[in-house]
């Protein structure tokens, strides 16, 4: 199993048809399949609140929106989660590279990386931190829940997660 693999077999089956990503090394083989799937229109952002905006429109106008990044951009988007998306009840599924924790070279991550399941929970979004076997499930699930509850999810995707195959 390959984890762009999966986590982009889960955005198909979710029917997610608009995408907003933002660049991390993690995310680096699965955004060119996002970007080269005729079903999906993919908007590359340079910042994460950016995205955020980006995507309620993509919702207002009918579409299935999510965005990809660096748990880094959960800092940069928390006024827009709050005050755009909860406010209106704007669903969004959020796959989250989330760097900083176990395995992770940087230290300059590793801040950010233990306090993004607790910027999550104020927000009240659930995070999902799925393994590689039951990621696609998972993903799906979370999207539904999202979607048919006019809420945010997030999807944790670790270190591991990544060097899993």
């Amino acid at each position: 199993m390959d984890p762009s693999q999966e986590v982009f077999k889960a955005i198909k089956e979710s029917n997610i048809d608009f995408i907003v990503s933002v660049p991390c090394a993690n995310l680096q083989k699965l955004i060119p399949m996002v970007d080269s799937d005729p079903d999906i229109i993919h908007v590359p952002a340079t910042r994460e609140e950016e995205g955020i905006g980006i995507c309620a429109g993509a919702y207002m106008g009918g579409k299935k929106p999510a965005i990809m990044m660096q748990n880094s951009g959960i800092g940069n988007s928390i006024n827009a989660l709050a005050s755009l998306n909860r406010l209106y009840n704007i669903p969004l599924l959020i796959i989250i590279s989330h760097r900083g924790v176990e395995g992770e070279p940087i230290c300059a991550q590793v801040p950010m990386g233990e306090k993004t399941p607790l910027l999550l929970e104020v927000l009240d979004i659930p995070a999902y931190k799925p393994n590689l076997v039951e990621a696609k499930k998972t993903i799906e699930k979370a999207t539904r829940k999202a979607f048919e509850e006019g809420k945010q999810a997030a999807i944790l995707l670790s270190i591991g997660f990544w060097r899993e195959s």
